[in-house]
């Protein structure tokens, strides 16, 4: 088996940080997905190298693996959800958040992260296709920069509703930007099955060779709502048996169970979805083995 189970602790946001990697650990979990918010790793409050460093020590203890994400709501402005965003009309305002995305970064390479996830935000109300494309490529440069320069990759979500929605919008600001080595993709599971063309499945074997991170979840198709497994309609064999061969293509991040809103929920549904993940993960015989019947 090759894929590698975390949790988000955006999902574990009435936990203490050191209980949630602590019951994630003792759970099974082979890592985390990290949010720097103010109840967890505050990005912004004062020490942060300081406390980034009790954080790598404990996940080595715990023997976990993080990656980054930066999906908090209000971290940067407590009154717009998400705001401001890459693509906010005030310059001033992109900025502060490619100030986090860079700081993020830096604290993603203290810890010895897989990555850092982002995403594009949504396009502001008369701001035209080619004006969201360009303020998108041009925030992202210094982070794309801080990634090279770390070796810690960006990997950015389409996300519905965004900007960057689907695959191919991935696909467009690869091209736009260059192609950079270090701009990578999030691929969420469930946004696969919510509008994407393809299977998810398919999603995955398509994405291989640009995913540095992996969100999972159920979701029924139309329907942007992360659900426990078991409550959409994702058909999940085929999608852990396409996730556990990128192994083999070179991929070595976590796949992140991603339910922000079922915090009052993220201790039960922590254990349920690894049980749940677990029992279907498909067996692989080592390269030669033969079954016995």
């Amino acid at each position: 088996m090759t894929i590698r189970l975390g949790y988000g602790t955006n999902g574990l946001t009435d936990l203490r940080l050191d209980d949630a990697l602590a019951l994630l650990a003792g759970l099974g979990y082979d890592g985390v997905g990290l949010t720097l918010d103010h109840m967890h790793l505050d990005p912004l409050a004062p020490d942060l190298a300081a406390r980034t460093r009790r954080v790598a020590q404990r996940l080595e203890q715990l023997g976990l693996g993080v990656t980054v994400e930066t999906g908090a709501r209000y971290v940067l402005d407590p009154r717009r959800k998400h705001g401001p965003s890459l693509l906010d009309p005030d310059p001033e305002a992109r900025a502060a958040r490619t100030r986090l995305l860079v700081r993020a970064v830096e604290v993603a390479a203290d810890l010895g992260a897989h990555a850092v996830h982002c995403f594009s935000g949504i396009t502001p109300p008369h701001t035209t296709p080619d004006t969201a494309w360009q303020r998108l490529t041009d925030a992202l440069a210094p982070v794309l920069v801080a990634a090279d320069r770390t070796g810690v990759p960006l990997a950015i979500e389409p996300e519905p509703g965004h900007l960057l929605a689907d695959l191919s919008d991935f696909h467009h600001l690869r091209l736009l930007s260059g192609d950079p080595e270090p701009l990578g993709l999030t691929l969420d599971i469930g946004h696969c099955q919510c509008l994407e063309p393809s299977s998810p499945a398919d999603c995955v074997r398509d994405a291989a060779p640009w995913l540095r991170h992996v969100q999972i979840e159920d979701m029924r198709r139309g329907i942007h709502e992360h659900l426990p497994f078991g409550d959409g309609e994702i058909d999940f064999p085929p999608v852990l048996d396409a996730l556990d061969t990128l192994g083999d293509t070179g991929y070595s991040g976590l796949t992140v169970v991603e339910l922000p809103r079922h915090s009052h929920a993220g201790p039960e549904l922590a254990r349920s979805s690894l049980d749940f993940l677990r029992s279907r993960i498909p067996s692989r015989l080592p390269k030669g083995a033969t079954s016995c019947r």
